[in-house]
């Protein structure tokens, strides 16, 4: 077992302060950003456990241009195929823009070097970056060098690249640029480090202005002090190289101590002008400095970055899947809850700062002035990358206790969307403002299942799903070509109207656009699907589909529908996949008609209507469930075509219920002529006779009648002759005639 030690100076040296004396680092600030240089496909790829694939580092490099990197160290080639394949590519492919440098690493020795070359060859322009190793531990230990003889290696090897620099350059019309780096020179005697570069750029010769300046690169190879002492190195070296004019001094942090930002930043203040380096700081051990970070805070600053995050999340999900590693949820600027306040009191900081400020700002704007972002806890306006207040802040503001997104997975096994997750925790946060307590897990499942209408008939909403079924319908709109004509879908669906069963059909594309046709056609409720996803719950024979659906208020607008303010968030749980996604329909449009009046559910009934025998049949089934004999639905249905015709060819659902009654005498208070009381059967002596002993009330006059008949029905309807006059009989079957 480890055990760290009572007095750690006995193992471990502190570093050595450089007496700088006059330093002005320290009085300085950022006036402008530096340049720029990206290793993510070289010193982040050679980090990584699985390197990336070809594909990855594509997808890497067109990333990075698309961010705005003007210098971009694309790889180490004389490393393996693989890397030199690449930069291959790139040139071969045109893949390199005309104001991207491209740099490749080579370290000081000659086969490699014209291993580096090789690839390069017919690049437009390229920086060459050689180096060796410095410090007194690599010079006595590794290479058992004395300085004299680390000073000629980097010497013979730069004479070497400036020979190859001119060769390429006239045989393909490349422009070269040369960066020495004297790897580990934060472990390096400073004045070494001057030393070996002045007699670089010496070998060099071609040392000038602009872009013909040389590049030394200072890496912290291993961050073994604090900032404050890179700065101090930096500035002697800045003050202490000669030609500073026709030098780049360039920074390579690393993060061992965790302070490559700091480091980085104090460092230009010393004096750099270029900062190597990743995004969000992949790299060996503890990673290189992160650019993403580097460039936020100059942009926090209100100083021009040269560098384009706007859409932070797109280039994190580049980065994880090509580098197969997460960004950590605390990472400054990018990391999941980065913006979010779980303090009741930074919330409520936040919220007054918003009102603050949208007064503010809207003086400003009368007043042409400057908008400012002036808000407590964010630094940054999380819009200007590509981010809205409501997801970023208020989906990660989640409960003290784990979040309110992991309680609903946990014991609904509901994962919920992040947009989802943002307007249900609205909803606790308003619980817990109105009971002024903590909110439990009891709480958080009940106000889920309350808000969605989720969990069974205890929690359903006004409507609710009862049965359906989804058929393929021909697309209107024959196709004069060849290619297959889409299908449309036409949704019959039984649905529960604030407890009373209501047929409604509709078609779409899908099973959802057509239900959401039904609901407009039949109850006017007009929305559309904005966002939509699903997961499994379990798996085998016991699995089922978890959909999630956000409606809006359609509009004659697109662009108004997609960006409205104002949504409704549905879920639905089943084993069909299209109930599924159904019923999260019904979930959502619940939420969306709160307690407002529906109109009355209509049955259009007439010439061309879609609505016919069968539909007046499933509405007598719903309302008195009752099943009709197809004849009696005919007859019936004759029955409300007539009476449909006085009112424009419609009835709504409770007066064809009243209909049915009152046209058949069915449970209903009206008098009749002919009103049954009471009965009794008997069976006769004849075998297969039955007779019937009944008491009828006949326009208000009771009366004892009695028949016989081969069984109830004939029995009953002797009866009854003796009552009328005429002869009754069953369909279907030929009175007797006398």
């Amino acid at each position: 077992m480890g055990c760290m030690l009572i007095d750690p100076s006995q193992k471990y040296r502190p570093y050595k302060p450089l007496n700088l004396v006059g330093r002005t680092w320290p009085t300085k600030t950022f006036v402008k950003a530096p340049i720029w240089l990206s290793t993510d496909l070289r010193d982040g790829n050679q980090a990584l456990a699985n390197p990336m694939t070809g594909d990855q580092k594509l997808a890497f490099f067109r990333l990075l241009v698309k961010c705005g990197f003007k210098e971009i160290e694309i790889a180490y080639p004389a490393a393996s195929d693989t890397d030199f394949s690449f930069v291959r590519y790139l040139i071969e492919h045109d893949e390199i823009p005309d104001d991207v440098w491209i740099q490749v690493l080579t370290p000081a020795r000659e086969d490699l070097i014209r291993r580096t070359f090789e690839a390069v060859a017919g690049a437009k322009h390229v920086i060459i970056h050689m180096y060796n190793a410095t410090c007194a531990m690599f010079r006595n230990v590794v290479f058992k060098n004395s300085k004299e003889q680390t000073i000629d290696l980097a010497v013979y090897h730069t004479n070497l690249v400036r020979e190859l620099t001119d060769q390429y350059a006239a045989s393909h019309s490349t422009a070269f640029r040369y960066e020495y780096s004297p790897e580990t020179f934060s472990q390096t005697e400073v004045e070494f480090s001057v030393a070996i570069c002045e007699a670089v750029k010496g070998a060099w010769g071609k040392a000038g202005t602009e872009n013909r300046r040389i590049i030394f690169n200072l890496p912290a190879t291993v961050e073994v002090g604090p900032p404050n002492h890179y700065a101090d190195q930096i500035e002697y070296f800045c003050t202490h190289i000669s030609e500073r004019e026709k030098v780049v001094v360039s920074l390579h942090p690393h993060n061992d101590r965790g302070t490559g930002i700091a480091a980085a930043e104090l460092a230009v203040l010393a004096g750099a002008d270029r900062i190597e380096g990743c995004l969000f700081g992949n790299g060996e051990r503890t990673g290189n400095v992160d650019l993403v970070n580097l460039a936020l805070n100059l942009y926090t600053q209100g100083i021009k970055p040269n560098l384009d995050f706007s859409d932070i999340q797109c280039i994190i999900d580049i980065v994880t899947q090509c580098n197969d590693l997460p960004v950590h949820p605390r990472h400054p600027y990018a990391g999941e809850l980065v913006f979010t306040a779980f303090s009741g009191s930074h919330q409520d900081a936040i919220k007054k700062g918003f009102e603050e400020q949208a007064q503010c700002h809207a003086r400003n704007l009368a007043n042409t002035e400057a908008q400012i972002w002036d808000m407590p806890y964010l630094p940054l306006d999380p819009a200007d990358l590509g981010c809205t207040y409501e997801a970023v802040i208020r989906v990660n503001s989640q409960s003290g206790k784990g979040g309110i997104a992991y309680l609903v997975k946990q014991q609904l096994n509901l994962d919920l969307p992040r947009k989802m997750q943002v307007a249900f925790y609205q909803i606790i946060q308003a619980i817990s403002d109105r009971e002024a307590r903590e909110v439990t897990v009891e709480d958080i499942k009940t106000a889920f299942r309350n808000t969605y209408h989720f969990g069974g008939p205890k929690y359903e909403g006004r409507l609710a799903l009862r049965s359906f079924s989804i058929t393929a319908e021909p697309s209107p709109e024959p196709s004069d070509n060849d290619e297959t004509v889409d299908e449309r879908r036409r949704f019959d669906g039984t649905i529960s109207v604030g407890g009373m069963l209501r047929v409604i059909r509709g078609e779409g594309n899908g099973p959802i656009s057509a239900l959401l046709n039904a609901l407009h056609t039949h109850l006017d409720i007009d929305l559309t699907v904005r966002e939509y996803s699903e997961h499994t719950i379990g798996d085998g024979q016991t699995a089922k589909a978890a959909s999630y659906i956000e409606l809006v208020a359609t509009t004659d607008n697109i662009k108004e529908t997609r960006g409205a303010s104002q949504s409704w968030w549905g879920v639905g749980v089943d084993s069909d996949i299209a109930a599924s996604g159904l019923r999260a329909v019904l979930s959502a449009v619940n939420n969306a008609i709160g307690d407002r009046p529906l109109p009355e559910l209509k049955l259009n009934i007439g010439f061309g209507s879609a609505t016919g025998q069968a539909d007046v049949a499933n509405a007598i089934v719903n309302s008195l469930k009752l099943q009709l004999p197809r004849r009696l639905q005919a007859a019936f249905f004759e029955v409300v075509q007539r009476v449909a015709r006085d009112s424009g060819g419609q009835i709504s659902y409770e007066d064809l219920t009243k209909l049915f009654e009152e046209t058949y005498g069915y449970e209903t208070s009206k008098p009749y002529h002919f009103e049954l009381r009471s009965f009794d059967f008997e069976r006769t002596t004849t075998p297969g006779r039955r007779q019937i002993a009944a008491e009828l009330l006949v326009d208000g006059e009771v009366r004892r009648v009695s028949g016989e008949g081969n069984g109830p029905l004939s029995a009953a309807l002797a009866a009854l002759h003796t009552q009328i006059q005429g002869t009754l009989c069953p369909s279907g079957s030929i009175p007797n005639t006398p």
